[in-house]
């Protein structure tokens, strides 16, 4: 194992649109911040970011829902970003890039209404009382996010926790924010109509979610 994921870290250095940034580099001036759309896609179209991406399976599909948008999806780990990355590769997909980064240092990486939207998909629940500020829909987290997203940028949340699910209910009423859309259990046979990409675009997680039974939640929401 210890071995195909230093192939995997390896083969990372090769992709053109997989950015790994040391911390200092991005904490000193991170030289795409306010430049994505001028220096990386070279086009003017609006960002998408997904946060805690993994294996990229949001990033991607989304990239195919809607090729006149750009999308970046944003981990740690780098083993995960490598299957997002060599799908982007093969399929020589040009509306994706990946960074290998902490999601606290988004303010750092992206400048003030630079990011048209943010999906967050299957984080970490964070259960734990002591846990909560590493919760990716804690208060600190989505002021982060406010600071990069343009007016009524929206924020999506996709999870099987109805505890972040609640939890953020309770933080978008804490803060004043606005529930656009809001379901518990998007496959449901009875549900109202959903954007096809909340249910057309499955993770791996979700899919292994669902076969255990768990019901899938969104929110969608904005300042």
């Amino acid at each position: 194992m210890a071995k195909n994921k230093l192939q995997k870290f390896k083969e990372n250095l090769n992709f053109p649109h997989l950015i790994q940034p040391k911390r200092e580099e991005v904490l000193a001036g991170f030289e795409l911040k306010g430049y994505w759309n001028e220096k990386f896609f070279k086009n003017e179209n609006p960002i998408t970011l997904e946060l805690g991406c993994g294996k990229g399976d949001y990033t991607v599909g989304l990239s195919r829902h809607y090729p006149g948008q750009n999308f970046i999806g944003i981990d740690i780990k780098g083993a995960r970003l490598w299957r997002g990355a060599k799908t982007v590769a093969q399929e020589e997909i040009q509306n994706v890039g990946f960074i290998r980064t902490q999601i606290e240092l988004l303010p750092h990486i992206f400048d003030a209404n630079e990011v048209a939207e943010i999906w967050i998909t299957f984080p970490d629940p964070q259960i734990k009382f002591r846990r909560a500020k590493h919760r990716l829909t804690h208060p600190d987290f989505l002021n982060n996010y406010f600071k990069i997203l343009k007016p009524g940028g929206a924020i999506h949340l996709k999870t099987d926790s109805e505890f972040l699910h609640g939890y953020t209910h309770g933080i978008i009423e804490l803060m004043g924010l606005k529930t656009v859309i809001s379901n518990h259990d998007i496959y449901h046979p009875d549900t109202f109509e959903l954007p096809t990409e909340v249910t057309e675009i499955q993770t791996f997680y979700e899919k292994r979610f669902r076969e255990e039974g768990k019901k899938i939640t969104y929110i969608k929401f904005s300042k």
